[in-house]
Order: structure tokens, then C-alpha cells, then sequence
């Protein structure tokens, strides 16, 4: 193994990581994330990536945070009440309304199936010209709405707001999507 001092290390069988501080032959010195100088040989260490650098390793995170600011900067606009009575397009995140079974899903990946379903339901209306879309979350915790409110707020073309409480109560929220004539 191609082992050399000042790489990040974790010991096999043991839960240690350290940085290697020597090497003589076939025993490494090791500085540990505590702080402690530990010898093992070199057959029972394993070279690591620092886990920042493994997290982060594709995404800038500068924009990332500049997306979030962005997002949280920009305000749902009123929309005249005659205007809210046109018929709209429904779709239900429901997670039972998306997929037949969700018994070896995580939340994790039930939230990124409802974003997705959200994303290509806002994709296809887009295309399709449809003014207004009616995205139904639920109430729970607020996890799903934050994020699709993180979602809309990315497109410049579209403006979102809680859809007609009488209707949906608190679980839903209305998308209307402006049409560009000159497209």
C-alpha cells in the first residue's frame, strides 16, 4: 500500500483515524482525532479521504448557500381572489398516491420520490402550458412544504402560495405559472 506521513488513516477491526506521523519499516505511527500517538503495522491501516472532502467532493458549497438565501429572500405574491376560482391541475404527494408500496423506504428517500414526482409534475405543466397547479402535501410537520417552497422558489417564471384553505385546508399549496408570449 502506498502509505506516507501526513496521510489520513483508519485502523481495520478498531474504530481509530488518524493522520500518519512516521513510518519505520513495516510499523506506522499514527496521530489519532484525539490526540494520542498509536503504532500499528502497516497491514492493519487503511488509507482514507478526509470526510469533508468525501461529502463535498462535486458540490461548491458558496452556492448552495447562496441558493438557500436567495430562496428564502423571495415572497409569495396575493393573488386577487377571482383569480384563485379557475380550475387547476391537482397532484397529490401524498406518498400512497405516488407509489404502491413504500414498506423498504426511507423517509429519506420518500421525500426525494415526492420532489421528484413535484419537479416533473411542475416540468410537465410548464410544457404544457398549464396556468395553474395545485401541489398537495399535506400538513405533518412541514418538512415536504418547506422544500417544495425551496423548489418553486428556483423557477423565475412561477409564483406560489397557499392554495384555497376552504378546498385543501392548510395542506397544499397553489403554483401559477406564468405563460411567456414570445416563446
Amino acid at each position: 500500500m502506498n502509505l506516507k506521513v501526513g496521510d489520513s488513516v483508519s485502523v481495520l477491526d478498531e474504530a481509530i483515524n488518524g493522520v500518519i506521523l512516521k513510518i519505520s519499516g513495516q510499523t506506522i505511527t499514527i496521530e489519532t482525532d484525539d490526540g494520542f500517538d498509536m503504532e500499528f503495522l502497516s497491514s492493519e491501516v487503511i488509507k482514507t479521504k478526509p470526510l469533508s472532502s468525501q461529502l463535498f467532493a462535486d458540490i461548491d458549497v458558496n452556492t448552495v448557500i447562496n441558493e438557500k438565501e436567495t430562496a428564502h429572500k423571495r415572497k409569495s405574491i396575493k393573488v386577487k381572489p377571482k383569480d384563485r376560482g379557475l380550475p387547476a391541475m391537482e397532484v397529490d404527494l401524498h406518498i400512497h398516491q405516488i407509489t404502491t408500496s413504500n414498506k423498504h423506504m426511507s423517509n429519506y428517500d420518500m421525500l426525494n420520490l415526492q420532489l421528484d414526482t413535484a419537479r416533473h409534475k411542475l416540468e410537465f405543466a410548464i410544457q404544457k402550458r398549464i396556468q395553474k397547479v395545485v401541489f398537495i402535501h399535506g400538513v405533518g410537520e412541514g418538512v415536504l412544504k418547506s422544500e417544495l417552497d425551496y423548489l418553486f422558489g428556483r423557477y423565475d417564471n412561477v409564483k406560489y402560495y397557499a392554495a384555497d384553505y376552504q378546498k385543501y385546508g392548510l395542506g397544499a399549496t397553489e403554483v401559477y405559472i406564468f405563460q411567456n408570449v414570445n416563446s
